[in-house]
């Protein structure tokens, strides 16, 4: 095994540990519930809708099914989450992690 898939696995099995204390510890859904809020204050929830109408006008109603609605949207929605949402959810990972 070279030493960059010795590093992905390691870096995948540190996820792993850091997901399963959150999912545990209930945090997970803490995390989630704060993401929802703060996308839905600054309007991005609101934006993404707009852009799904215009997508279904574009292609039709019948012509979409949601799988191809999310897979089209997925890519503009993750590049379009503001930076200090980010940036907050980002130090409070870190800050369950110190307290852990």
């Amino acid at each position: 095994m070279s030493d960059k898939q010795e590093r992905r696995r390691k870096d995948e099995a540190v996820r792993a540990t850091i997901m399963q204390k959150l999912i545990e510890t209930g945090e997970r859904e803490r995390l989630k519930d704060l993401l929802r809020e703060r996308l839905i204050q600054c309007g991005w929830r609101d934006e993404l809708k707009e852009h799904c109408k215009e997508i279904i006008r574009g292609k039709g109603l019948e012509k979409i099914s949601v799988d191809e609605l999310v897979d089209e949207i997925t890519p503009r929605g993750r590049a379009t989450v503001p930076d200090d949402i980010k940036a907050e959810l980002l130090q409070r990972i870190r800050k369950f992690l110190q307290s852990t």
